[in-house]
């Protein structure tokens, strides 16, 4: 069984930095913001479907999904 990247929300948001930059070198999505607060993290990705910043496990698993839909 594969071990998932992550096992906290600290480690999530890391993994989702990491797609996010992925998804940015494939040409995915042109860019991406991460707002940094004491106990949260806010994910930008520019989408006209959703207006309000992402979680961390809503940044995921999108940048998941574009990711593989890529074929990479």
């Amino acid at each position: 069984m594969d071990k998932p990247p992550f096992y906290d929300e600290f480690t999530l948001s890391e993994t989702a930095v990491k797609m996010g930059k992925q998804a940015m070198d494939l040409g995915l999505i042109p860019s991406f913001v991460v707002r940094y607060f004491s106990d949260s993290q806010q994910f930008y990705i520019p989408d006209e479907k959703k207006a309000e910043p992402y979680t961390p496990e809503e940044a995921y698993l999108h940048l998941k999904k574009l990711v593989e839909s890529s074929g990479q």
